[in-house]
């Protein structure tokens, strides 16, 4: 709930005083390989290139996803700590908690997923994703 109502505090600083919904759609694992990274998904084919499904209206909507990773054992999860934005700049404050239990698995990497109105959509603004002590993780500018 917290995460939630962090997000919703970005979007409203990003739309004004106009009323916009965010939703955490999903977290979850997908064995597309690579690094860390923060991607602004804009079409269903990039979606589908994650292997991640889910119901964004790309005419309305726009999808956002952290991929962190990649991980060789089973049950790592994302924790999303803090999401903080201004007129132009997001920072997403997030880890990794790994598992207790590990098995070795295939490859994969984790994913937190977020659908939001095409109406907060900046051009030129950054996302940036930072470990809680403030590492980077990754970043991105809105095209």
């Amino acid at each position: 709930m917290r995460r939630l109502l962090a997000l919703a505090t970005i979007v409203l600083a990003l739309a004004g005083c106009r009323e916009v919904r965010v939703k955490t759609y999903a977290q979850g694992t997908t064995t597309v390989l690579g690094s860390a990274q923060i991607l602004v998904l804009r079409n269903p084919r990039e979606l589908e290139e994650l292997g991640i499904k889910a119901p964004i209206r790309f005419n309305h909507e726009f999808g956002v996803v952290l991929l962190m990773g990649p991980h060789k054992d089973s049950g790592y999860r994302q924790v999303i700590e803090s999401i903080r934005a201004n007129s132009d700049r997001v920072r997403i404050v997030a880890f990794e908690k790994e598992p207790l239990d590990a098995a070795p698995t295939r490859e994969y990497r984790t994913y937190t997923l977020w659908i939001v109105p095409n109406a907060v959509y900046r051009s030129g603004s950054t996302v940036d994703v930072v470990t809680p002590s403030g590492d980077p993780i990754a970043t991105t500018t809105l095209r």
